[in-house]
């Protein structure tokens, strides 16, 4: 279950999903009750407007205020063509190595662009500069759960 959900305003400068370029329409940042965060884009993809790639992993680390690096374990890819339980499709799942990189200060709301590179197991490679507008991030948090950030600064 999602216990933070932080949607962010901007652009994606660059989003190549197996190499195919994509527009994104919204960068999200979720956090689970495990501990497992991903960066969920949704796609621009006039075909499939259930296109959601997610590059997720955990024990994502905070080198000092304005920066955030997740390391990547798997992808997530939802489409049109998924199968569904109660009415959301559910993502496949690729196994896959790379990083995320957030840079701004999560906490006042400010995130000045995120960067994620993945290669998945069937060497399928997954792009994603995401650059802010400005906006400050919208922080929901659904549910109270236990920090899994290793954070130095505590």
């Amino acid at each position: 279950m999602t216990d933070i959900l932080a949607l962010m305003s901007g652009k994606c400068t660059t989003l190549k999903i197996a190499g195919q370029d994509y527009a994104c329409k919204a960068v999200a940042y979720a956090h689970t009750e495990s501990g497992r965060v991903s960066f969920a884009v949704a796609l621009e993809d006039p075909a499939d407007d259930s296109h959601v790639v997610s590059f997720s992993g955990e024990n994502g680390k905070r080198f000092d205020d304005n920066s955030y690096e997740l390391p990547v374990d798997r992808m997530l890819l939802n489409s049109r063509h998924r199968p569904k339980v109660h009415g959301l499709p559910v993502p496949a799942e690729e196994a896959s190595t790379g990083v995320c990189r957030q840079f701004g200060n999560f906490a006042a709301r400010k995130v000045s662009n995120v960067t994620c590179t993945a290669i998945d197991s069937r060497g399928q490679r997954y792009e994603l500069l995401f650059v802010s507008d400005g906006t400050p991030i919208g922080v929901r948090r659904v549910r109270q759960s236990a920090p899994s950030i290793n954070d130095p600064f505590k």
